[in-house]
């Protein structure tokens, strides 16, 4: 994997990605000269003597509370570790990662008053796979994610704990046994690190990359899916999308006909089949996936600009020497983009499920009764197919928005709250419980077009099918049904399905 140079306010979606997916990151240094500007108009800004908040005054609430010039150091400090108040589990690695990366790029634009030195331990964790322990809970994504990113900071004081090649370790030994030495904070340095929206918008980008894995997958097994029970391409013809106009709409159609095409099972039924119609679920893949695709693009965009921007308080304007208090740190823009990627996931899930409920039907797929061929004796996929109507009713509940809700925090004077990060923590588990319920349509589908032998579907389905039947076998009778859904959930979930299967739409 290439690494990434970071060129903040300019970091592609793609860039991002890859930082998720584990590439190392280095960071452009034309911006050194930046960073060091906005340092030192800190200090010029401090010389003046007048009260500017978050650099000589207390925070939130205490913003009227002046603090003395021998106790800036001190504030800062004070602000970290009050403020590293999380709970939970920890957030995951890749997570994290990402999220230093953003606070790495939003440090880099010369608008937080931080030094040239804060920026460089920072960016050397990163590089040394140093990642701070982050309690997951906590956040109400109003004045930035406070709790999870004082965590971080913590660590770069020397307190807290690290991740250090798996190994979860006092933050101060990680750094020593790294070459590193715990930075003492200036004045400003303390809120520039732990106010922002990077743990809401890590969180959410990482929804969203494991979301476009699971969007093109479903295409996947969508197709094969409708190979098995036989269904018409024709819902697919471009003259129908090409009529409404809606962009994702038009490029499913479009990918739907490309992996069925030349498909001899297709073939074997363009004449005398009795059928009119299909069900929705095959018919109206075009309009519920391409809706959704549509939905995850525009999330994207969001936190594309999200990303590269910079979501300090106060900010720091060297060439005037300012320092403006604004509210760049509310995350509802994160919020909304997480309930919108939220709501693509639980249909994703929701229509491959009815997918899989068509096919175990005989009156509807044509099939034998739930895809075995001796039923009665054996069962078959009765129970997977509950398996999967019960991980969609949980991304049902999941998918209510969380950024309609709020609660007033900090005595009142934080008194509208994003829940970005409440809404966008959710978003892994539910892209877990849909890529479940794909890897079920998957087996189903394959299944369905073993009972089509020797008919053989189109190549790219072929290949898709040969991956699975690679790792899982028919099933001829009744077996631990289990190892077979974590092979397929596991393939899917490693992009191995991808990597077989080419020229699917994404989200950027």
């Amino acid at each position: 994997m290439i690494d990434v140079l970071l060129c903040p306010g300019d970091v592609a979606l793609a860039e991002w990605r890859a930082i998720y997916r584990g590439a190392a990151v280095r960071l452009d240094p034309a911006h050194a000269e930046r960073v060091a500007e906005s340092a030192a108009a800190v200090a010029r800004i401090l010389a003046k003597g007048d009260p500017v908040y978050g650099i000589n005054t207390g925070f939130g609430k205490l913003a009227s509370v002046r603090i003395g010039d021998d106790d800036l150091a001190r504030l800062q400090r004070n602000i970290v570790l009050s403020h590293a108040a999380g709970v939970g589990a920890p957030a995951p690695v890749p997570v994290v990662r990402l999220m230093m990366a953003l606070k790495l790029a939003s440090l880099a634009q010369g608008a937080s008053g931080v030094r040239p030195e804060t920026v460089a331990l920072l960016e050397a964790m990163l590089a040394q796979g140093l990642t701070p322990v982050i309690p997951a809970q906590g956040s109400v994504g109003a004045s930035g994610d406070l709790a999870p990113l004082a965590h971080m900071a913590a660590t770069m004081i020397g307190v807290g704990e690290i991740f250090a090649d798996g190994v979860r370790m006092p933050a101060s030994d990680a750094l020593r046994q790294a070459g590193l030495s715990p930075v003492e904070l200036g004045p400003k340095e303390g809120l520039a690190l732990l106010n922002g929206t990077q743990f809401s918008c890590s969180l959410a980008l990482a929804g969203l990359f494991e979301a476009e894995r699971l969007f093109q997958s479903a295409l996947v097994t969508g197709a094969l899916s409708t190979e098995a029970a036989r269904g018409s391409d024709t819902p697919f013809d471009p003259r129908i999308h090409d009529l409404r106009r809606h962009r994702g709409q038009i490029e499913v159609a479009a990918t739907l006909r490309a992996l069925m095409a030349g498909s001899p099972i297709r073939a074997s039924h363009l004449e005398g089949d009795a059928r009119v119609q299909d069900p929705y679920c095959l018919r109206c893949q075009p309009q519920v996936m391409g809706a959704a695709l549509d939905m995850l693009r525009q999330a994207a965009a969001t936190l594309e600009i999200e990303a590269n921007g910079v979501s300090d308080n106060p900010l720091i304007f060297p060439d005037t020497d300012e320092a403006l208090s604004g509210g760049n740190f509310h995350a509802e823009p994160v919020a909304f983009a997480a309930d919108m990627i939220a709501l693509a996931i639980c249909e994703i899930g929701s229509i491959a499920e009815r997918r899989i409920a068509m096919l175990v039907d005989p009156a509807l797929s044509g099939l034998p009764a739930f895809l075995t061929p001796r039923p009665g004796l054996n069962s078959g996929f009765m129970i997977p197919q509950v398996t999967a109507a019960a991980l969609v009713s949980e991304n049902k509940q999941r998918a209510t928005p969380a950024s309609v809700d709020s609660i007033p925090t900090s005595a009142n004077q934080e008194d509208h709250v994003s829940m970005a990060a409440h809404g966008a923590r959710r978003l892994l588990d539910m892209t877990e419980n849909a890529m479940a319920v794909i890897g079920i349509e998957w087996l189903a589908a394959a299944q369905g077009v073993d009972f089509h032998a020797p008919l053989a579907s189109s190549e790219p389905l072929e290949a898709a099918r040969a991956c699975l039947r690679n790792e899982v076998p028919p099933l001829t009778d009744d077996r631990h049904f289990h190892p077979d859904m974590e092979r397929a959930n596991a393939l899917i979930r490693s992009g191995a399905l991808l990597a077989v299967v080419h020229d699917l739409p994404g989200v950027a």
